[in-house]
């Protein structure tokens, strides 16, 4: 089997940060231990890829941004909030959704070959890419997903938020929630569900309601299956698209927000503001901002240790289950 070069790193006693700055011939290694590194190489006959390679030499101005999907206000704002950073940095960036893409791993990695490093979000290639990417040299920021193999990672307090959020609803004698969303395909979703479920009484009821899409379409679809039944006293959507979909349609029917059910949503969409919507606000785009940071610094070689990130996020109580609209 072909060595890697976290085999070399295995065999020398570094890291494989150490590995790769002696591979680009970086002034910051002892000789002592460019020597070892070297001769730990040569006696694994260890051949250095192309994207290794690549990466070692900086070859490129450009970093990657690999997303699930690109609609929808939250990517936007994390995109901004990282091209931002990234233009300040002097890098450009190179944009990739894996939506609907059955060669989305091969297209990842091909991605990896023309950039310096990628800031991977969501859940959109598997741990095991991830993991071959970073072994073989890339530098690798997860952003809403669980640190994978060695990578780094810039994540929002989801849990904290989602206990939050049930608080208030138990306090307003909410007792039979709904959750709408997909925690399978989302581990920020399945964050947000781990929290509610944390939160809430042995009394208390709640419903785990599956859905393809978190867009306004499908959170109107999602109220209409509950039309022809008994509505709960709230619903806690994965996302403001959802919730405002929902408000519409319960609009429509005339049942009484927040009298009768109660919705609430999550990021804080700047429309949530308008439709005085409670939902949980998050930092988008500090998010995309400080993934651009992180991986600054792994490019730089200013630091070679994985790092990661928890962001605060709030609750933000409006009219849709309060009659009191905060700003």
């Amino acid at each position: 089997m072909r060595a890697t070069i976290r085999d070399v790193a295995r065999e020398a006693g570094v890291s494989i940060a150490t590995v790769s700055r002696v591979l680009r011939d970086s002034t910051a290694v002892r000789p002592t231990t460019r020597d070892r590194v070297l001769a730990a190489a040569d006696e694994l006959e260890f051949v250095p890829s192309a994207l290794g390679r690549q990466l070692a030499e900086r070859r490129h101005a450009a970093n990657g941004i690999v997303f699930p999907d690109l609609s929808g206000p939250y990517y936007a704002e994390v995109v901004l909030g990282y091209e931002s950073v990234a233009a300040e940095l002097g890098r450009s960036v190179l944009i990739l959704s894996t939506r609907d893409r059955p060669d989305a791993e091969s297209a990842v990695q091909a991605m990896a070959e023309r950039c310096d490093g990628l800031v991977v979000l969501g859940r959109t290639v598997p741990d095991a890419a991830v993991e071959r990417l970073v072994v073989r040299g890339a530098h690798v920021v997860m952003v809403a997903r669980p640190p994978v193999g060695g990578a780094d990672s810039v994540n929002a307090r989801n849990r904290q938020g989602a206990r939050a959020l049930t608080e208030h609803l138990l306090d307003l004698d909410v007792r039979r929630l709904v959750f709408v969303g997909d925690p399978s395909t989302s581990p920020d979703v399945a964050e947000r569900l781990r929290g509610i479920q944390e939160a809430l009484p042995a009394d208390a009821d709640l419903q785990l309601h599956h859905v393809d899409s978190l867009d306004e379409e499908c959170g109107a679809h999602v109220v209409g299956d509950y039309l022809t039944r008994a509505l709960p006293d709230a619903f806690v959507c994965a996302n403001d698209e959802l919730a405002l979909g929902m408000l519409g349609r319960l609009s429509a029917a005339g049942v009484d927000l927040p009298g009768r059910v109660k919705v609430a949503g999550w990021d804080d969409v700047m429309a949530a503001r308008y439709a005085g919507l409670t939902t949980v606000r998050q930092p988008m785009r500090e998010l995309g901002a400080t993934a651009a940071r992180l991986l600054d610094e792994l490019i730089s070689g200013s630091r070679s240790h994985p790092t990661h990130e928890l962001l605060p996020t709030q609750l933000v109580v409006r009219s849709t289950t309060l009659g009191k609209v905060a700003p």
